[in-house]
């Protein structure tokens, strides 16, 4: 019997990566390791719609006879990607049965340079239908945050955020058109990046949501962020500077009237701001001014998304969760009056990017959430303004940011005073990737967080990847 000391599990991606190019573990190993973990654990999480098993034990096996092992950033690191993003020989979910495609019979260009990077994807993780949701469940299954599982581990990308959470994989691939990436992983306590646009190619669905969608990865610290982000940008994996005195924009402002910050996401503002000092840097006071209109804008381009999507795949709108019926015919009806265009996405990024120069700021701070994440429940069984009012209620800031198509990061700063993870967003101009990680990993070295949620994973205290 295995030593439950001797796992790989809950080890980092960059620990995995180094220990088998040193032969200090094989990739089959670390492979059966979480298999044999997310068996144990993700029935009570429902975080993957699909496991690979003996496909990627068979893959493993293929990164252990390589020969290049140097070279490859991420050799035998176990990945989960999110089940709207093709796999050669699995289905396409697209978060419902309604909408899944046949089987894959190539990987989408993401897929395929993560396994050119030497990781094992072992499944595909949930999403709600057509990713439209900050909430994650469907029919067949509520997908719960580990931290409390009372709780949603946000959307869309949450399967993925409640994977890494409860280390069933050390990293995840997720993707972000109005927060998907960055409001799981505040939701789970993770980091996740949202890079600029055309920075990582997307190919997703009709016309990548607008241009809003872009692929990422949900991790535990900065550094395997940084990893994730090289392989999927197709860079040389590159060392984190830390970087020189900044001066950072510092916002509470919510891009939703009516909708505030509540008391610890507020003080999680205070807490990055005090981390900044102490970093050297500078804060100030920056406000984004968000137009009414850019919320008429991206609502209506949120639904237009859904409908395009809907019409593109041919499928049959009767076939559809109700609230995503509500939200394609709201789409049909604001394309059809003309409510999406290019020309205002086109003009609130260059307001956007003005507002680092006209502010004389580097980056800007916000919180990541407005209040607790909901209850993980059933929301495709309740209405479609119940669904909204939850998701714009809780996360309001991340998708102003989409429509820029600028980089954005959520990194953890504590907890709630219920115990559950609480974040900040970093913002920056294009091509400020590399900053914003930079600036995160002065976060994780100045106040560590805690990687898993508690209890999780359950497999002892240790991992060799630590002796």
């Amino acid at each position: 019997m295995q030593d439950i000391m001797a796992t790989w599990v809950g080890a980092t991606a960059k620990q995995i990566a180094r220990g088998v190019r040193r032969g200090d573990i094989s990739a089959t190993q670390v492979v059966a390791d979480h298999l044999e973990h997310i068996a144990r654990a993700d029935g009570e999480l429902a975080a993957f719609r699909a496991v690979r098993g003996g496909e990627a034990i068979t893959e493993a096996e293929k990164v252990d006879e390589q020969e290049d092992l140097a070279n490859l950033p991420l050799a035998g690191v176990p990945i989960a990607v999110k089940e709207n993003t093709p796999v050669a020989g699995l289905p396409t979910w697209n978060g419902s049965a309604a909408v899944r495609t046949v089987v894959a019979e190539a990987d989408h260009e993401v897929v395929r340079r993560l396994r050119g990077a030497g990781a094992v994807i072992l499944g595909v993780t949930r999403m709600p239908e057509l990713g439209l949701w900050a909430l994650t469940d469907d029919s067949s299954a509520v997908t719960r945050n580990p931290w409390d599982r009372a709780r949603t581990p946000g959307g869309s990308s949450g399967g993925a955020a409640a994977a890494v959470a409860a280390g069933l994989v050390p990293i995840a691939h997720g993707n972000d058109g109005l927060g998907s990436i960055r409001i799981p992983a505040a939701c789970c306590g993770l980091v996740g990046l949202k890079p600029g646009r055309g920075v990582v190619p997307c190919q997703l669905g009709a016309d990548d949501w607008f241009g809003l969608t872009e692929h990422g990865m949900l991790t535990t610290t900065v550094a395997d962020a940084a990893a994730g982000f090289s392989v999927l940008a197709g860079r040389r994996p590159e060392k984190l500077v830390p970087p020189q005195r900044l001066r950072v924009g510092v916002s509470l402002r919510s891009p939703v009237r009516g909708v505030s910050p509540d008391a610890p996401n507020r003080d999680a503002v205070a807490a990055a701001g005090r981390l900044l000092a102490a970093a050297g840097h500078d804060t100030v006071p920056a406000d984004p001014v968000y137009p009414t209109s850019l919320g008429l804008q991206g609502i209506a381009t949120w639904f237009a998304a859904a409908a395009a999507d809907v019409r593109a795949a041919g499928l049959d709108r009767r076939d559809l969760q109700r609230r995503t019926r509500r939200h394609v015919a709201l789409g049909e009806w604001a394309q059809r009056r003309g409510y999406v265009r290019e020309a205002d996405r086109a003009a609130w990024r260059q307001r956007s990017t003005d507002f680092f120069t006209d502010h004389s700021v580097d980056l800007l701070l916000t919180p990541a959430l407005a209040s607790v994440p909901p209850e993980a429940a059933r929301w495709a069984d309740r209405s479609w303004r119940a669904n909204m009012t939850a998701n714009i209620r809780y996360a309001p800031y991340a998708a102003p940011w989409n429509i820029a198509g600028l980089p954005a990061i959520v990194v953890p700063v504590g907890r709630r005073p219920d115990g559950l993870p609480v974040a900040v967003q970093l913002v920056g101009p294009p091509g400020s990737e590399l900053l914003l990680l930079g600036v995160a990993g002065q976060f994780e070295m100045a106040a560590p967080w805690s990687r898993h949620a508690p209890g999780y994973p359950r497999v002892g205290t240790g991992t060799p990847a630590t002796a």
